[in-house]
Parts: C-alpha cells; sequence; structure tokens
C-alpha cells in the first residue's frame, strides 16, 4: 500500500490522493510490501497459500532442505505462483557455513533463485546465528553471485562485517526464532537503524502478533520477515492480513514521526482567546 499525500485543489472543495513512492529496494530490487512471509508451519498446504494471499506480501521464503525439489510429488512449490511471489530460498537448518553454501548453491541449480536468506546456527536450544560463520558464508557466496541477505544477531560490529562481506541486507532476530516474544532489543535494534544505512535493515524472528510487528517499523526497520506468528495463530489466514496492516502502520507511523514524549499533560485544545 503506498505512502499518499493529500492535497486541497484551491476552490475545488476536495482531496485528491496522489501516490508516494516508497518501496522496499533489495539490491536494486523494488517490492511494494515491506512484508516477508515464511512458508512453514501452516496445517496445510492450503492454509500456506491462503495465508501468503491474505499477507499481501511479494517476497516468500522456502527451505531449500525442506520442500520436495525434483517436483516427483506434491509440494509446497506446487502452491507458490512464481509470477506473484519472488521465492527467497533460504538455509534453514544448516549449522556450518559449509552447509549453508551447499544449500544455497542447490536452490540456485534447482532454478529457485540466486538470491538466499542465509541461516547459520549456533546452538539449537535458542537457534542463536553463528556469527562468524554467517560471515564466512557470507563471503564466499557473493564472491560467487548469490545476493545474500543473512540471518543474524543484533550486534553492530558483526553487522559491519556482513556489510564488508557484501551482504544486501542486515537482518537481525528480535527475540528467539519462533518464540513470539516480540522485540526484546529495541535499543540495539535503533542502533542498527543509524548506523546501518546502505542496506534494508529487516527485523527476522520474534514476531508473535501484529503489534510486535508495528514496533519493529516504528523502531525504523524497513521490513520484517515473519513465519511462526503467522502459521501458528488460531486463524492464521486473518492474522496474516493483521501483519499486512500492522507492517503499514509501523512504516508509516515512523515516517510520520511521532509526538515527544511529556512528563506532564498538555491541553488538547489551546487555552488562548478563551471567553471568560
Amino acid at each position: 500500500m503506498p505512502i499518499v499525500n493529500h492535497h486541497m485543489q484551491p476552490g475545488a472543495g476536495f482531496i485528491t490522493i496522489e501516490p508516494m513512492p516508497d518501496s522496499l529496494r533489495i539490491a536494486g530490487r523494488a517490492f511494494r510490501s515491506r512484508l516477508i512471509v515464511g512458508t512453514g508451519k501452516y496445517k496445510s498446504l492450503q492454509e500456506t497459500a491462503r495465508a501468503l494471499e491474505a499477507s499481501g506480501a511479494e517476497m516468500v521464503t522456502v527451505a531449500v532442505r525442506r520442500v520436495n525439489l525434483d517436483r516427483s510429488k506434491e509440494s509446497l512449490l506446487d502452491y507458490i505462483d512464481p509470477n506473484q511471489y519472488f521465492l527467497l530460498p533460504n538455509t534453514a537448518g544448516c549449522y556450518t557455513a559449509e552447509e549453508a553454501i551447499r544449500a544455497a548453491r542447490l536452490g540456485r541449480e534447482v532454478g529457485l533463485s540466486h538470491w538466499v536468506k542465509l541461516e547459520v546456527i549456533g546452538d539449537q536450544a535458542t537457534l542463536y546465528p553463528d556469527v562468524q560463520a554467517t560471515v564466512e558464508a557470507t563471503r564466499v557466496l557473493v564472491k560467487e553471485g548469490f545476493t545474500v541477505l543473512p540471518y543474524t544477531s543484533d550486534d553492530i560490529v558483526v553487522a559491519k562485517r556482513l556489510l564488508d562481506a557484501g551482504a544486501s541486507a542486515i537482518m537481525p532476530l528480535g527475540a528467539p526464532i519462533g518464540s513470539g516474544l516480540g522485540v526484546q532489543n529495541a535499543a540495539h535494534i535503533r542502533i542498527l537503524r543509524e548506523m546501518i544505512t546502505d542496506v534494508p535493515l529487516i527485523l527476522d524472528a520474534g514476531v508473535g502478533t501484529a503489534s510486535d510487528a508495528v514496533i519493529a517499523m516504528e523502531l525504523g526497520a524497513d521490513a520484517v520477515l515473519m513465519n511462526t506468528g503467522i502459521a501458528n495463530a488460531q486463524d492464521a489466514v486473518l492474522m496474516a492480513d493483521a501483519m499486512k496492516h500492522a507492517v503499514i502502520a509501523g512504516r508509516e507511523a515512523y515516517l510520520a514521526g511521532r509526538m515527544p514524549k511529556k512528563l506532564y499533560a498538555t491541553a488538547s485544545s489551546p487555552v488562548e482567546g478563551i471567553v471568560r
């Protein structure tokens, strides 16, 4: 949904609405939606398709290691129209740089994409990233022509190393994957937002409900990537629709600039000129 600019036509008495460009740009490609969604954990492939449609997302992630790539039987890929969605293969389930590099290459070889959402997990209990291995894999894949979007910690030093390695976005977690805790590291996200200006900052992991997505966008994230928050909702399709509107609202609030916080009240109506 585009941001709009309202102008009153002189003497006309009505408002015209002119679209203002506010697309998400990654590696030179523009996306209208700032919501990126995953495709795992749904009750059925049919529900997955309905939730994707309701989300309004243009980019969807597909785990290379969890889909039937040879298409010998029914697969998730049968429910995702490549003319409607941009497929972003991810390396979910990889615990070493070598495994992640191999998965990315496989995704490209079978025709999914030369883009990759890079995940190298360092701890099985928390699913926190192995940042050293992530930097290593990013460097290798970028040299091989991949557009790399790495899942990482909220550490600015690591983010800078990923940028030096050629990452096309920085994707810090807001909370552990699948936790639904919401953004637990607001100060760190603010720091990343101030210091990362050349590539998109995409919050990845932790979103549990629409208000979490709003907060992420109000902190200045360029986009939000989520899966469990939608797939594990009691009504996944309705939650996907809620997330669509939440990302739009958060983005518009960030662009609008919130009012300053004050300790004491300020009257909504001015007192000057009141007849006493």
